[in-house]
């Protein structure tokens, strides 16, 4: 699998779109922050941005289980829905790989825990607000542990150096929203608007201090 920053960086941006739909125009720091510490385990820890990618990742190392959150802007096959607004959120149970796949590209929040064999997943069940201060970044809310077995699988999702710690944050710098002709309403609008902009990371790999930059369209 690719994170959703490898997507952008790689040119497939409109892949990950549903993440930019919280933003206006402007310049947001710390987003996506994400650590990663490698030792006698991999041990991945990240803000709420990166929950997604964390349960694709634990789906594709190995069976596992998966419990918790599931929110969608479209109706879902599975048990226990609530709507609110436009939003479907779904409390699911014990759900397996094949029910993932089948999710994963409709749901914008898998907000699911789980654990299997050398697998430990972690992800808090509420997203935090829109506009929440850069200081007040939730770094822990998603928390993944994998063998060292799985290390050239992560570090390719995850475009990681060679290393044994690496930190990274972003800046999303939103220069231009691209308005859908012909559209009226305004949730459809800020959904399938596109936004045109900069992201800026900064990287910390083993001490050592770097940044880089891509422009985009999502």
């Amino acid at each position: 699998m690719d994170s959703f920053i490898k997507k952008i960086w790689q040119g497939n941006g409109e892949e990950a779109h549903y993440q930019f739909t919280r933003f206006s125009k402007g310049r947001f720091e710390g987003r996506a922050v994400l650590n990663l510490h490698r030792t006698s385990k991999i041990k991945l820890k990240g803000s709420f941005e990166w929950a997604n990618d964390f349960v694709n990742l634990a789906n594709e190392s190995g069976d596992i289980k998966f419990s918790g959150i599931v929110l969608s802007r479209e109706e879902l096959d599975l048990e226990n829905e609530k709507k609110k607004k436009a939003v479907f959120q779904y409390e699911v149970s014990d759900i397996d790989s094949e029910k993932i796949n089948e999710i994963k590209d409709k749901a914008y929040a898998l907000l699911l825990s789980g654990q299997g064999e050398e697998i430990l997943l972690k992800i808090k069940k509420k997203l935090p607000k829109p506009g929440k201060s850069k200081d007040k970044v939730d770094d822990k809310f998603c928390q993944l542990e994998l063998n060292l077995n799985q290390w050239d699988k992560v570090k390719d999702a995850f475009m990681f150096p060679e290393c044994k710690k690496y930190r990274v944050s972003h800046i999303f710098e939103i220069n231009e929203i691209v308005i859908p002709e012909g559209e009226k309403d305004f949730e459809k609008v800020r959904l399938s608007a596109k936004r045109k902009g900069k992201i800026i990371r900064k990287i910390e790999v083993d001490k050592r201090e770097s940044e880089d930059e891509k422009e985009f369209e999502v």
